[in-house]
């Protein structure tokens, strides 16, 4: 009765999202195993070859989260009519592996800093230390020992008291748990699917988040889900949340002209002399 399903999924996304899918979606009681059977049986040329998986050492549970941007593809805006494209910026916890992400149709300084407070919002707290990539919404100028970090990035550092730590320029093992997480996002989550507004999409993103892939069982974890080792392990060891919600702002330095006139934000503002 799925066959149509499979048929249309095979080659989008993996064999084990296929299944995810199918149990959430349409009432699915077999097991992956049986899926993979099947696919091996009735398409046996697009059968999915084994991926091969690296395994990291944990860090203790309230030390490091990473972040990324990773790209997800196209996104037919019903709104405009237009094809968008779209990334997801992504925060992991390396201990848990707890995932949060977040579509985004521009990566700019406003929208960087807005998916960070919403991914600690959604841990309900915070690591001791962020490890992010060294692009210019969040980094000024990579240095392996003192790199200069943005002022909008520097005062959510300072509002959560969180180091910021980016990875070594082209050094993606730095932060190779949420770089192993990029292609997961794209095939469990957006490839094969449509939204009606980014909104809609960012929403769904969440509910993803908790009742998809908080409920994967890594080799790392030895038989449990994020979700329990998160909640066992995990959520006690961050630092609480500040009192006072964190106030976004957004930082440049505008060039004036000799009408004493400066463009910033698509705005034309006079400024005093003398």
């Amino acid at each position: 009765m799925h066959h149509d399903r499979i048929a249309g999924l095979l080659g989008v996304v993996p064999v084990s999202v296929i299944w995810q899918r199918l149990r959430d979606e349409e009432g699915l009681e077999a097991s992956v195993a049986s899926v993979r059977r099947y696919v091996r049986a009735h398409f046996a040329a697009q059968a999915r070859q084994g991926e091969a998986v690296m395994w990291r050492p944990p860090t203790p549970p309230g030390q490091e989260a990473q972040v990324d941007y990773g790209y997800l593809g196209l996104w037919l805006d019903p709104r405009t009519g237009r094809r968008r494209r779209v990334w997801a910026f992504s925060m992991v916890l390396r201990y848990s592996r707890h995932l949060f992400i977040r579509p985004v149709i521009r990566m700019d300084q406003r929208a960087w800093t807005e998916s960070h407070v919403q991914a600690l919002e959604f841990f309900a707290g915070c690591s001791g230390r962020l490890v992010p990539d060294n692009l210019k919404a969040g980094v000024d100028r990579p240095d392996l020992y003192d790199p200069k970090i943005n002022r909008a990035y520097a005062e959510l550092a300072r509002h959560y008291q969180i180091l910021i730590d980016p990875a070594r320029a082209y050094h993606p093992r730095d932060k190779a748990t949420i770089e192993a997480h990029q292609r997961y996002i794209r095939s469990s989550f957006f490839a094969g699917r449509n939204w009606a507004s980014l909104a809609a999409m960012q929403a769904d993103a969440v509910a993803w988040c908790t009742g998809v892939a908080a409920q994967r069982r890594p080799r790392a974890l030895e038989g449990r889900t994020v979700a329990e080792v998160f909640a066992a392990e995990q959520a006690p060891a961050l630092a609480p949340l500040p009192r006072v919600p964190f106030e976004i702002a957004s930082w440049s330095r505008p060039a004036v002209a000799p009408d004493a006139h400066a463009r910033w934000a698509g705005h034309s503002i006079r400024c005093r002399t003398g």
